[in-house]
Order: structure tokens, then C-alpha cells, then sequence
């Protein structure tokens, strides 16, 4: 079992950046973001596998978030920048045995952080 905690949301305004950290209790293998906005499905933000060179990026995350991960620190982060108010979500970190689109394909999840941009 692996816990995932996140942190780093808060409240920005548009053209600003976050950085969110996904701290886990152990090793992970492939890690996602995902986000939830009022009212909306979840949604995969951006994908990282084992190797940091593999990742991928939902059309709205490109060219302005990057995801990484450290594995001596068991963590992965989220670098936004250039938020916008449709950015506005919570911000789930999870963890999967192989890189994957797929939500179903991600076994352990985080709490959440809330992330607000205001126009």
C-alpha cells in the first residue's frame, strides 16, 4: 500500500504559477495528475513512467505544466505555469504499476489539493 499526499494548491491569479508535490510512502512507478472541476469529470492531466524522459501531456497541459518526479525524495511535482481560470480544479496525484491514460489503471490516489486562478 502507498500513500500519496499532495500539496502546493492554492490560490493564484491568471498568468501565475503553482507548483504541486505529490509525496509518497514508498516507491511508485507510473504517476498521473489528474483534476476535478466543479460540475466536470475528472480528467488526466499529465502522465510520468518509470524512466523521467516518458512523459505525456493532456492538450490543455501542454507547452505550460511539466511533470517530474524525484525518486530519492519518492515524490512527483507538477510545475503550472501560465494558470488560467479553467485551470481551476482539484488536483489528484496517483500512482500506477505501468504508464497509462487510463484512470483505471492507477491504484493508489491522494486527497486532493484545491487549486483556484482568478481572472
Amino acid at each position: 500500500q502507498v500513500q500519496l499526499v499532495e500539496s502546493g494548491g492554492g490560490l493564484v491569479q491568471a498568468g501565475g504559477s503553482l507548483r504541486l508535490s505529490c509525496a509518497a510512502s514508498g516507491r511508485t512507478f507510473a504517476m498521473g495528475w489528474f483534476r476535478q472541476a466543479p460540475g466536470k469529470e475528472r480528467e488526466l492531466v499529465a502522465v510520468i513512467g518509470w524512466s523521467v524522459s516518458s512523459t505525456s501531456y493532456a492538450d490543455s497541459a501542454k507547452g505550460r505544466f511539466t511533470i517530474s518526479r524525484d525518486d530519492a525524495k519518492d515524490t512527483a511535482y507538477l510545475q503550472m505555469n501560465n494558470l488560467q481560470p479553467e485551470d481551476t480544479a482539484v488536483y489528484y496525484c496517483a500512482a500506477g504499476y505501468s504508464k497509462s491514460w487510463r484512470q483505471r489503471d492507477y491504484v493508489f490516489w491522494g486527497q486532493g489539493t484545491q487549486v483556484t486562478v482568478s481572472s
